[in-house]
């Protein structure tokens, strides 16, 4: 962790609101994508019944995201209640980590980066998929501070899951902004005293340069 990202921004003025110095960024609709979404990912396996079946291990995943449990063994429970015969290991290969960078976006990570500013991951993933993303995808790389609610133990939309990632960072969560593409979650993020604005890679990444200059953030390249 380097040093501006380890230490905690003065507000620049009594009585006014600090500069934002530190970038907060969700995955899954921001950075990354599943190709044609995960009904059509599931569709080879359960036909049909492929939107029933991802609600229900969706809602049965829950308590992994915050760290607790092993998501696999429970999802070859459900394949198997669903009469879907394919290992476990192989269907999650194909949906989980069928994961598509958003190019555009990362490029905007780099760009905030060289501009001085702090850029972290936040979000939610169980342990598998966290751990395919620090790796295969080259998160860990990317960015200064990865916040995956299976580590902080706690899953947004929760405000301690902005906490937790706040003193991660070891930042004041006034001078951190977070992006999201989910509503509630930006709820929890200001509620946790974080800015916070919503937005997702299909507004086009224009939207997204306008939410940064609202909020006095320069993410555009440098010569």
């Amino acid at each position: 962790m380097t040093e501006r990202t380890n230490r905690r921004l003065p507000t620049t003025n009594r009585g006014r609101q600090a500069a934002v110095r530190h970038v907060l960024l969700d995955a899954d609709g921001v950075l990354q994508d599943l190709p044609g979404g995960w009904c059509a990912a599931m569709e080879p396996y359960l036909g049909e019944r492929a939107e029933e079946f991802l609600h229900e291990t969706w809602s049965d995943e829950l308590p992994m995201l915050a760290g607790e449990g092993d998501y696999l063994p429970l999802l070859a429970e459900s394949l198997a209640r669903y009469g879907v015969r394919t290992p476990v290991g192989e269907v999650y290969d194909a949906v989980w980590k069928n994961i598509v960078l958003i190019e555009e976006s990362l490029d905007i990570v780099r760009a905030l980066r060289r501009n001085g500013y702090g850029v972290h991951l936040g979000t939610n993933q169980e342990k598998y998929r966290g751990a395919h993303m620090r790796t295969a995808l080259g998160y860990d790389e990317l960015f200064d501070v990865s916040c995956y609610s299976y580590d902080l133990g706690v899953a947004k939309p929760d405000p301690a899951f902005f906490t937790r990632a706040a003193d991660r960072i070891g930042a004041d969560p006034d001078t951190i902004l977070f992006v999201d593409d989910i509503a509630k979650n930006i709820t929890g993020a200001r509620t946790a005293g974080l800015r916070a604005g919503q937005w997702d890679f299909a507004q086009g990444h224009d939207t997204l340069h306008a939410l940064f200059d609202r909020h006095g953030v320069d993410a555009r390249r440098t010569a």
